[in-house]
């Protein structure tokens, strides 16, 4: 019997159901999209594959090449899974990227970049 149950836990073990394995989030989409020439936007979004925690989810607005942010209000959609940034200030004309940290709800984090400009 004492050599039974190790093999019993073993074989319970491998047929136990496993937990889903969870993925970082990833961009789907943004506007500005990626290299885009346009007018000075009104509202910047970045949309994810997962829900987000806001607490650790952010939006910046720099120029590059120049200490100059732009400052935004940021804040997540209510579906949980876009970044929304209102710009607070103005735009000159050339070249910006928007820095995104996003932590999602399994608790990864995620950066990247996302470049365009202002024409």
């Amino acid at each position: 019997m004492r050599r039974a149950l190790p093999l019993l836990t073993l074989v319970t073990l491998a047929l136990a159901p496993t937990a889903p394995a969870f993925a970082h989030a990833h961009v789907v989409s943004s506007t500005p999209a990626a290299n885009a020439a346009i007018a000075p936007p009104k509202q910047i979004s970045v949309t994810f594959s997962e829900k987000l925690v806001p607490a650790f989810s952010k939006i910046d607005v720099a120029m590059v090449g120049m200490n100059m942010h732009v400052p935004v209000k940021t804040s997540v959609s209510a579906d949980g899974k876009t970044l929304i940034a209102v710009p607070q200030g103005g735009f000159m004309k050339g070249s910006y990227v928007i820095n995104w940290n996003a932590a999602s709800a399994d608790g990864h984090k995620t950066k990247g970049a996302i470049p365009f400009k202002i024409k």
